[in-house]
């Protein structure tokens, strides 16, 4: 049997789809729905608020004085109503006056009311308005008679808005807070700036109808969605990307924890029972969760809901039919992406010259998302908690993730701040394109390398716009993160002989498979044994050498797209130089197979190995004989050498590549590559901040592989240096190092001239 709260929802819904259906004009029709609420609740006054230039206006009442209609009105959070649309909360008095927000209007007559209760008008996650009953005893409204308000207020939000009732802006935010600026600080994934609006990732569904038709068919509806969520989840689970140990194992068991809750689904029928749409009845459960969330003080419990109201979202997309990303719907221009979190592949749906910046709930430094957006030159800022309720769709912003902050609805003198430094950095960015066809020769006349990290085939292209020497690091596993499925040996080759055509005489250094570890792939499934250290476990070379037909098909790949060129071969995470040899024959016996087949073999092959792992630093006299370059990984190499996950957000920052500690290694590695003739590079984030790049040419180093947004700037200090004086001065800082080296190398450049701005 129907509860008491059902009937007499349906009974207001009944008389609201009437009205709806009506032709009467906008005021008529809420003239009508305060009569049909109060009559049906047996209350002496509903009212309705509605949110027009920028304050509460009382646009309808039956029981307040009549001429009170348009004249009453409250700012957001003065008084019951205005604190209602606030915190887009519910109040339920039964002395009103004694509330601390009660404000009197004389003119509304509402003196001898005692009760009261109202609840918010929400769309699109924003309250637009207030609905509201009161009665002259002084009484508590039953839950049932606030679930039907709630119900009733769904249902009015979508005739109110259809009517253009309200303001734009409000009708299109999406926060639950205020409209007033904010200033959001996160983790620096990725460092830019970038000025746009919101745009979801995945939208918000707009709920366009409330009232349903036929009762039965919107449950089969919910019913169906409930089994094609629950499958989509069992899928997410069982995948190996996610089946380790770890935050995304609870989340998703979290995630399948309320797939299965017959609470949840229960309270969804009971909205339907009472003449909702599929749609309507979910976003009404949603709207309570999120109320509720609201008066929750444990962070705990707190996650816990908002994985909910995530979930909530999913079923809604999905019984909606409305499953598509912002990316597939088209990206308007200068967006800044809003998403809980990113997959690699999904990012490189977005079109990166409308995109200017992403921000996400989640995120770490090692993520394959951030690797990509690096690669992309896309601005990304991460763990900025209930994201979507701080940042509304359509919001301006601007996104400084040097600073790591993004400000939303910027005032005046932010928007100036932030516009100042922009056209800063821009000119200096036009100051140092000035380089891009200048050589890399610093000032006593020594030539070093200046090349670029790749992934994509569309990174080759900054080749050119950058004036850049080489690609000094492709990394191959790029094609295997952003793939759904195993590539092919032909669509590696394929790949790799883009890149070589596209680099014409230009050098490529082509890094293999740095995959496994925490760079999991959900169609390779590693071992079973759970990995407590994953950037120090099965990875790179280690998982390569184990899964010989994965580098077997690699090396192929390489030799055929190389036919008839010299090439350049490097092996990551190599930490013995038994792996080295193991990795070297295992490409020549590929080579020499091709040959016996008459196929098309590189005329060279140049070997390299990438130090980043401590240990192989202690047994190069054994390795440098043997190899035709080295790479040092600094970004790896630095927190093995400090036990220190730079993932971190309490580490990321503490250590400092301008430390004697890293730069006493890198000379040490520099001066025995430099008795063998073996050429050395630094490939890495060290490589494209300009003092650390000065530090490294003071060593010694003379290629740098970097990122390309980073060339110009690199370009600008190797041709303001003199090596020839920097390298006694930085051999005596190292043997006899400062209190704070940084500050002593930085006082140095300054004052020989050195730019690194």
């Amino acid at each position: 049997m129907p509860t008491a709260s059902v009937t007499s929802a349906r009974e207001i819904l009944t008389g609201l789809h009437d009205v709806m259906a009506s032709r009467s004009n906008a005021q008529s029709k809420l003239n009508q729905v305060v009569k049909i609420i109060a009559e049906a609740m047996a209350s002496e006054v509903c009212s309705i608020y509605l949110l027009r230039d920028g304050a509460l206006e009382l646009f309808a009442t039956l029981g307040l004085n009549q001429s009170a209609v348009h004249v009453t009105k409250l700012a957001m959070g003065e008084g019951l109503v205005g604190t209602i649309a606030q915190e887009a909360s519910i109040l339920n008095l039964d002395e009103a006056s004694r509330h601390p927000e009660f404000a009197y209007r004389a003119e509304t007559g509402e003196e001898t009311f005692h009760s009261f209760a109202g609840v918010p008008i929400v769309r699109r996650e924003r309250a637009i308005g207030v609905l509201c009953v009161q009665h002259a005893d002084p009484r508590a409204y039953d839950d049932v008679e606030i679930e039907a308000l709630q119900t009733v207020a769904m249902v009015l939000s979508e005739l109110i808005a259809g009517a253009g009732l309200v303001d734009k802006a409000v009708g299109n935010a999406a926060s639950a807070r205020d409209s007033g600026p904010e200033n959001l600080r996160g983790f620096k994934l990725v460092t830019g700036m970038g000025r746009g609006t919101a745009v979801y990732h995945q939208p918000r569904v707009l709920i366009e109808h409330t009232v349903a038709e036929d009762i039965e068919a919107e449950r089969h509806r919910v019913y169906s969605a409930f089994r094609k969520m629950r499958e989509q989840i069992d899928t997410m689970t069982s995948q190996a990307e996610f089946g380790t140990a770890g935050e995304h194992a609870e989340i998703l068991e979290t995630y399948k924890m309320f797939a299965y809750d017959e609470g949840w689904s229960r309270r969804i029928n009971e909205a339907i029972d009472s003449g909702l749409t599929a749609e309507a009845a979910i976003e009404r459960v949603r709207q309570r969760t999120q109320m509720r969330m609201r008066q929750i003080d444990d962070p705990l419990l707190q996650e816990r809901m908002h994985d909910l109201d995530d979930l909530s979202n999913r079923l809604l997309r999905i019984v909606s039919g409305q499953l598509g990303t912002a990316a597939q719907m088209g990206l308007p221009s200068d967006a800044i992406l809003i998403a809980r979190n990113l997959g690699p592949a999904e990012l490189l749906e977005y079109d990166r010259r409308k995109l200017k910046g992403v921000i996400l709930e989640e995120g770490s430094l090692t993520s394959h998302v951030v690797i990509v957006a690096r690669a992309m030159g896309v601005p990304m800022l991460g763990r900025i908690r209930e994201v979507r309720r701080m940042i509304g769709e359509g919001d301006p912003l601007l996104l400084d993730c040097d600073e790591g902050v993004v400000h939303v609805r910027p005032t005046q003198p932010i928007e100036d701040a932030f516009e100042a430094k922009l056209a800063a950095r821009q000119k200096r960015r036009a100051e140092v394109a000035a380089f891009k066809n200048l050589p890399s020769v610093t000032l006593d006349g020594e030539r070093l390398t200046v090349a670029i990290n790749a992934g994509l085939r569309d990174d080759v292209e900054a080749l050119e716009t950058t004036g850049a020497d080489a690609i000094g690091l492709f990394r191959t596993e790029f094609q295997f993160l952003v793939s759904a499925t195993l590539p092919r040996r032909e669509s590696q080759q394929r790949l790799y002989k883009a890149v070589l055509d596209a680099a014409g005489s230009k050098i490529v250094v082509f890094r293999t498979l740095d995959i496994g570890g925490d760079k999991a792939l959900p169609y390779l499934h590693a071992d079973e044994h759970e990995e407590d250290n994953p950037a120090m476990g099965w990875r790179a070379l280690r998982l390569s050498l184990d899964r010989t037909a994965l580098m077997k098909a690699q090396a192929r790949a390489l030799l055929e797209a190389g036919g008839g060129r010299e090439i350049h071969i490097m092996f990551p995470m190599v930490s013995e130089p038994w792996e080295f040899d193991a990795a070297k024959a295992l490409v020549e016996e590929q080579r020499e197979w091709l040959a016996s087949k008459k196929k098309l073999v590189p005329r060279k092959v140049n070997y390299g190995a990438m130090l980043e792992v401590p240990a192989l630093a202690e047994t190069l006299d054994i390795l440098l004989p043997k190899i035709d370059f080295l790479s040092i990984g600094t970004n790896d190499l630095t927190q093995f050498l400090f036990a220190a996950d730079r993932a971190h957000p309490k580490l990321a920052e503490r250590y400092d590549w301008l430390s004697p500690a890293i730069l006493r290694f890198l000379r040490r590695v520099v001066r025995e590559a430099k008795a063998h003739k073996v050429p050395v590079a630094v490939c890495g984030e060290m490589g494209g901040r300009p003092l650390e790049a000065m530090a490294l040419i003071g060593l010694g180093i003379r290629r740098l592989s970097i990122t390309p947004a980073a060339v110009g700037s690199i370009k600008a200090l190797v041709r303001s240096v003199d090596r020839s004086k920097l390298m006694p001065v930085l051999a005596e800082m190292l043997d006899n190092p400062p209190p704070d080296l940084r500050s002593a190398l930085a006082e140095w450049a300054e004052a020989n001239n050195v730019s690194t701005g």
